[in-house]
């Protein structure tokens, strides 16, 4: 592994906080990737939706691909949502975050992506054609090349998504005035290429892609948006969020944000129910 990959990462095993501190019901869960490594995970089953008499079951699974730094337990609070709204949610930690074993890599986490794909294909309360993903930050990088790589998902969003390893870490070296001198060579040198989202999203249609992202994203410069939306397939869709910062567009318009998010995945699995 290039010398610069392992400083790309911010794991921690530190507990942010806990679903019983928001009333939620949840099942700890455990489930190994190929290569070995037990990850942890919080399986969230939909609420019974109340608009319906009698209760239906859920609307559909989302996996959720949490961003670099932490773990799950300062992540899923973005989501903490969704099942009140009808839908089981799945977070879980990468190698190397919270309680999950084994050491980050980027092949690391895209196998860590399929393993928590094969965990919900595999539960018999899943329905295999209603999973749909939503990656925020590297989790929105890692969630596009894996929706290009598996079918089974049949809808992605992303919420402030990267377009390339290389790029977003040159992006921060620039920003340090100190750093400028080796910031045209370390990234290409020292940071290995490849899964890179900007070579793997137009794989993902016919399949639908909402790209979310603030304007004043002071992390990732908003530019990264606009060329993975150009680089996406129909159909696609890309919501800008004028001058929100990182995270910012679900956390400060949330009644948008979260009307938008239901819109397009109960859209996406609505027209994978009539085709089947």
């Amino acid at each position: 592994m290039p010398i610069c990959d392992g400083f790309f990462y911010y794991p921690n095993r530190h507990v942010y906080g806990k679903p019983e501190q928001m009333g939620l019901a949840y099942e700890r869960v455990t489930f190994a990737a190929k290569d070995g490594p037990r990850l942890d995970g919080w399986f969230f089953p939909a609420a019974a939706n109340a608009d319906e008499s009698p209760p239906g079951p859920a609307k559909g699974t989302v996996l959720h691909l949490h961003g670099n730094a932490g773990n799950m337990s300062g992540h899923f609070q973005h989501v903490a949502w969704l099942p009140a709204a009808g839908w089981n949610v799945l977070c879980f930690d990468y190698r190397g975050y919270g309680r999950s074993e084994g050491t980050v890599t980027r092949e690391g986490t895209l196998r860590d992506a399929h393993a928590a794909l094969d965990y919900l294909l595999a539960r018999p309360d899943v329905d295999d054609h209603s999973i749909v993903a939503f990656g925020q930050s590297l989790g929105g990088a890692i969630g596009i090349v894996l929706a290009a790589e598996r079918q089974e998902i049949r809808a992605l969003a992303t919420d402030g998504a990267f377009d390339s390893y290389r790029r977003i870490a040159s992006c921060h070296i620039h920003r340090n005035p100190l750093l400028l001198c080796i910031a045209w060579w370390v990234p290409s040198v020292l940071m290995s290429n490849g899964h890179d989202p900007i070579n793997a999203i137009g794989r993902i249609a016919p399949r639908p892609v909402l790209i979310i992202h603030g304007t004043a994203d002071n992390i990732v410069p908003v530019e990264m948006a606009e060329r993975l939306f150009h680089a996406a397939g129909e159909p696609r869709d890309l919501w800008l969020v004028d001058g929100a910062d990182h995270y910012a567009p679900l956390r400060e318009h949330g009644d948008e944000g979260r009307a938008r998010l239901l819109a397009f995945f109960e859209k996406a699995v609505q027209g994978e129910r009539l085709e089947t």
